[in-house]
């Protein structure tokens, strides 16, 4: 979704960067583990990379697993612009998707801290906009956040259908 939406927003000419969690750890957070000071740590870090981007006039894509209110409400304080995103999919949707193996090593004890299995994932209790992935499409759900975006935020309208880079 976060990757549909950029291809919107160059549809329509508009400035963003897509900041991609695991990018971004492996880039600049090398340093944190995923306790859950460090996953927080790092929900900080991406907001004040996001922040800075908006300040500039860049819209800032934030595609990460943020597994605490708290550190989400702290980022939604750090940022003039916040528009926070569930995307809302059971564990057993997850797991069938789960194109890495990640979900099967943590189930079997192999992986340490992952969020919906050995750690703990605090849901939303008023998220903008709540995508239910497990029951739409790949491309229902990008449309529908499309949809409410432009609602929230009053993004332009492109001039045909929109087709995801991949």
């Amino acid at each position: 979704m976060a990757r549909a939406l950029a291809s919107y927003l160059d549809d329509v000419s508009l400035p963003y960067e897509l900041l991609d969690g695991d990018e971004i750890r492996n880039a600049l957070c090398r340093d944190l583990g995923f306790s859950k000071q460090d996953r927080d740590e790092n929900v900080r870090r991406l907001a004040f990379i996001a922040n800075l981007l908006n300040r500039h006039g860049v819209i800032s894509i934030v595609a990460a697993i943020s597994p605490y209110r708290d550190a989400r409400l702290k980022a939604r304080e750090m940022c003039g612009s916040f528009v926070e995103v569930f995307v809302d999919c059971p564990l057993n949707t997850l797991i069938q998707r789960d194109t890495k193996g990640l979900y099967h090593r943590a189930l079997a004890g192999e992986l340490e801290h992952f969020t919906g299995v050995s750690d703990p994932y605090e849901l939303p209790e008023a998220p903008d906009i709540h995508v239910h992935s497990n029951s739409q499409s790949e491309e229902e759900s990008a449309t529908f956040l499309l949809a409410r975006l432009s609602e929230l935020q009053g993004l332009p309208k492109t001039h045909g259908p929109w087709k995801q880079k991949r």
